[in-house]
């Protein structure tokens, strides 16, 4: 068989379809482990393989794209990463039959959810290397890395693939129609990147249809010796009865042939919807053409700016990390109401911000609890009252696409101060039948307020303005693990956090230690005190709230006591200890108990 890169040179080829969306519509149950139908479904997959090859497909990409330990160890599956890799090359062979036909070991990125943590470099690099050494034991004529979004992240497979001896690597990077890259880096920069690391065939898959892939294709450059490689996906999906379908008709796929060689691609197939009909009407299409040696980046026409009347400066509120630096800021947390009644609320708001608070922050569904949307419930407090906001957000309830789009909401309105949280998990709530995204956790939430900062969206889109977000992460003082948690603050000053609140402390001594830690790491920190109300409430938080831990001494203080006596002993315990982080930071957190907003009032007046 002649070398890829020798058969790309002299003819085109043509690469198959979307594997995956092809097994499904034979068969294959949904919300299962497409790889390991490699065992237990090899009819299935060697059939979709053969039907490809049947329609012209010169090149077959393997089962394999989330075979690695990682993905796989989701299904219990982690042990059989080297069999499945290689039973999926020898599915695709055994389909490739008689003649010219080379087989791409697929491999994507290695994706985390958000409570999967987070994997250093090297364990990443790990897990390619298992992956990719079981295809090329297996045989595989080329690794095909596809569905990148991320360049370090492509880069950093490439690399790795290149040191256990792959003879050619390629690479597909995943760019939506704005042609960025995760990391706002461009389609063409990202392809240049890729080339100087010695990828040989790159290009773009998995993320957009044919007008978009042929709009981004016109900006990059070929030069002799350069191959690149089009999946296009078929269109925009559309959910229908439970499935998803594709609208591109395999007739359009076969018009757009021969603009997508113009742009200069050697190795064309399809991606998401695109089936083996697709494939048939693009071969004879293909096979009349020849490929371009080189071509120069398509010029586009400056924009013209129509000018326009200027618009008068926006006045921006002075954050509260500034504030700290010229005097002591009084934060006070109110819950928003759990019915849609708002006097008490705002009644609250009034008498804070009377009572000298610098700035009101409220929750989002804290303890995964009904409440009335923070967002609106600040808009209400912003009528009647001039304090700061600094609103919770969680990635419990919202996707990745819901995140931006209510970061972006609230940049509009002008909020800019956020706190960035995982969210305590919805069924441990007051509706256990709902469901917890985290798309993200609280680590990767700061990283996206920090792309948007930048202003570019998660899939690098520009987004013509940059927000000006104050990003706040929580740190838990009560933890057994305190050097864990301290560990865990930096990584996510790192990431971009410029201000931490920290849970209730009820313990002098834990105030004291936590100043000794955690003020070298230079940004203020809110620490959190709240008043508990009597023995009841104590024990209560104490054993059935995470992350709160009240001494004992306080609880058996409160046991006999009941009614306002016990509120005017939690009352002086919290002012105690507001004393004391007042005296080590330039800042305190107080956390408004069941809406009594009366003990919020007079630990203000008392201590400022």
């Amino acid at each position: 068989m002649a070398n890829l890169l020798e058969r790309l040179s002299q003819r085109l080829l043509l690469g198959d379809g979307a594997l995956g969306t092809y097994l499904y519509s034979l068969g294959l149950p949904r919300r299962y482990c497409l790889e390991e139908a490699n065992l237990s479904r090899p009819d299935l997959v060697r059939r979709a393989h053969a039907d490809y090859r049947e329609a012209g497909s010169g090149l077959l990409r393997t089962n394999t794209t989330g075979a690695n330990r990682a993905s796989l160890g989701r299904f219990g599956l982690e042990e059989r990463v080297g069999e499945i890799n290689r039973r999926g090359v020898e599915l695709a062979r055994e389909a490739a039959g008689q003649g010219e036909c080379f087989l791409a070991g697929s491999v994507g990125p290695v994706w985390l959810r958000a409570w999967e943590g987070n994997l250093s470099p090297e364990e990443r690099r790990s897990l390619y290397r298992e992956q990719i050494t079981a295809l090329l034991e297996a045989g595989c004529d080329v690794i095909l890395l596809e569905t990148f979004t991320e360049l370090l992240e492509a880069t950093l497979a490439l690399s790795v693939a290149q040191e256990v001896g792959a003879p050619l690597v390629a690479v597909s990077l995943a760019v939506f129609e704005e042609g960025r890259l995760g990391n706002g880096d461009t389609l063409a920069s990202g392809i240049a990147s890729l080339r100087q690391s010695s990828a040989r065939i790159v290009g773009i898959g998995a993320s957009c249809g044919i007008l978009a892939s042929l709009h981004l294709l016109e900006g990059i450059e070929l030069h002799a010796g350069e191959f690149l490689c089009a999946f296009p996906n078929a269109g925009k999906p559309e959910f229908y009865e439970g499935r998803l379908t594709y609208s591109a008709s395999p007739e359009y796929f076969a018009a757009s042939v021969e603009r997508f060689v113009e742009e200069g691609v050697h190795l064309l197939g399809g991606d998401y919807g695109t089936s083996p009909r697709h494939i048939a009407a693009m071969a004879p299409e293909l096979a009349r053409l020849r490929p371009r040696r080189e071509k120069p980046r398509r010029l586009r026409l400056p924009v013209v700016e129509v000018a326009r009347e200027a618009e008068p400066p926006k006045i921006e509120e002075e954050s509260l990390v500034d504030r700290c630096k010229r005097k002591p800021v009084a934060m006070v947390e109110l819950d928003s109401p759990r019915t849609l009644s708002m006097d008490k609320f705002l009644e609250g708001v009034r008498a804070l911000e009377k009572a000298g608070a610098d700035a009101l922050t409220l929750a989002d569904n804290s303890l995964a609890i009904l409440r009335v949307s923070n967002l609106a419930a600040a808009v209400a407090a912003q009528r009647c009252a001039r304090l700061q906001t600094v609103l919770h957000l969680a990635c419990r309830d919202r996707n990745l696409l819901g995140l931006q789009s209510e970061l972006m909401g609230l940049s509009v309105l002008g909020f800019r101060h956020v706190l960035a949280l995982t969210g305590d998990p919805a069924k441990a709530g007051d509706h256990p039948g709902a469901t917890s995204v985290y798309d993200l956790n609280s680590l990767g939430l700061i990283k996206l307020i920090a792309k948007l900062n930048a202003g570019v969206s998660a899939a690098g889109r520009d987004l013509k303005a940059k927000t000006n977000f104050v990003v706040g992460c929580a740190f838990n003082p009560n933890s057994v693990q305190f050097d864990s948690q301290v560990r865990k603050l930096e990584s996510k000053i790192a990431a971009g956090a410029q201000y931490t609140m920290t849970q209730p402390v009820f313990d002098a001594e834990l105030v004291r230690k936590s100043a000794e830690r955690l003020k070298p790491l230079g940004i203020p920190v809110f620490v959190g005190i709240m008043p508990v109300l009597n023995f009841r409430n104590a024990e209560f938080l104490h054993n059935e709230v995470p992350g709160i831990s009240i001494p004992e001494g306080l609880r058996e203080r409160l046991r006999y006591l009941d009614g306002p006596k016990a509120t005017e002993v939690g009352l002086e315990a919290a002012r105690a200890l507001a004393e004391a982080v007042l005296e080590r930071f330039g800042g305190i957190y107080l956390i408004t108990p069941f809406t009594r907003y009366d003990l919020s009032v007079r630990l203000l007046e008392e201590l400022f």
